[in-house]
């Protein structure tokens, strides 16, 4: 039976620690941060798989191979992250979306091990309203995994700032629905940017103040793994995908050797890493948007009928205690 988030925050939630640089993002760090857009990434494609891995990183996408079935390897962690669901959505981009998240929870549960937990980065209705909400959560109860976690998207939040979002997933989480867990030896922020939009994501102080708390009574060594709806790198300013703060947590990160920040919205792969941390974009199970600068504004896309699941799919993540970075694997919706 899948338990649904219940977060279990076991670290330390002390006082304030302030870190050696902290400072908003500005219009130049912006810009500068935009030109990572294109950074390197090695994707492989093998049998209908797009298995995506840093340059350099050996046997990354080796230890993302599945173990055997029903089983994990080694006691390591595996989870799945799913993205930007839309439930709720009419349009010619995708005329079923709850049949492609069904194919996809369908996917999730065909991978050939039982994942410790399924994350959802957010966006899992496109209304916000009581039914597509109840409707996702329903679908959701489907996952052959012991828990379900989520974030919020700008679309979970349209004109309530939140409110029913939190009603049906919000239990165990703090402030606007952020929290933390631990388990296998790897610590997990989940955070919230899509509130107090103007154009770019926004964590806010309350939030900072939570992560500064949360990190202070860990050791530099712990994996940490940082989930959010919007990039909290600098994808594409133009189009809103970044978050105003980040940097702020950016700063908050860097005493760690190994952090994953993964995140949505963008409905596509993206991989950048910046020192010690490796930020991921998922991809969607809903209709792709237009790669950055590529269209007048990130519309949904209308692609022939036949290459609309090579657009759409999910993602596995694998951790060997020991291993600096997580192993990443992206799979197609086919």
């Amino acid at each position: 039976m899948t338990e649904y988030l219940d977060p279990h925050q076991e670290a330390p939630i002390g006082g304030a620690e302030q870190p050696a640089r902290e400072h908003d993002m500005s219009r130049r760090q912006l810009l500068r941060h935009a030109g990572w857009f294109g950074g390197a990434v090695v994707l492989t494609v093998a049998g209908g798989e797009v298995v995506s891995h840093i340059a350099g990183s050996g046997d990354t996408a080796a230890a993302a191979a599945p173990a055997a079935h029903g089983t994990t390897a080694n006691g390591a962690l595996r989870f799945v992250q799913v993205s930007d669901s839309h439930i709720g959505f009419q349009g010619p981009a995708n005329t079923d979306v709850a049949g492609s998240f069904t194919e996809a929870i369908h996917q999730v549960n065909s991978l050939g091990f039982r994942p410790d937990f399924v994350m959802h980065s957010g966006d899992l209705t496109h209304l916000s309203t009581a039914a597509q909400f109840d409707q996702v959560r329903q679908m959701m109860t489907g996952m052959e995994t012991d828990r379900v976690f989520t974030v919020p998207g700008e679309h979970d939040s349209v004109g309530d700032a939140g409110r029913a979002y939190r009603r049906t997933f919000g239990k165990g989480t703090l402030g606007d629905g952020w929290y933390s867990f631990d388990t296998h030896g790897v610590h997990f922020i989940a955070l919230v940017n899509t509130l107090s939009l103007e154009k770019l994501g926004h964590l806010g102080n309350e939030q900072i103040e939570f992560v500064r708390r949360d990190l202070k009574g860990l050791s530099s060594d712990t994996p940490i793994v940082v989930f959010s709806h919007i990039p909290l790198f600098a994808m594409y300013p133009r189009w809103g995908w970044s978050t105003d703060d980040a940097l702020r947590i950016i700063a908050l990160l860097r005493r760690f050797s190994s952090v994953t920040c993964l995140n949505g919205h963008v409905h596509q792969l993206f991989t950048k890493t910046d020192g010690n941390i490796t930020f991921h974009s998922a991809t969607t199970t809903a209709y792709p948007l237009p790669k950055p600068g590529r269209a007048p504004a990130p519309t949904p896309q209308v692609v022939p009928a036949r290459q609309l699941k090579d657009a759409l799919g999910i993602r596995t993540v694998g951790y060997r205690q020991g291993d600096r970075e997580l192993a990443i694997k992206d799979e197609r919706l086919t």
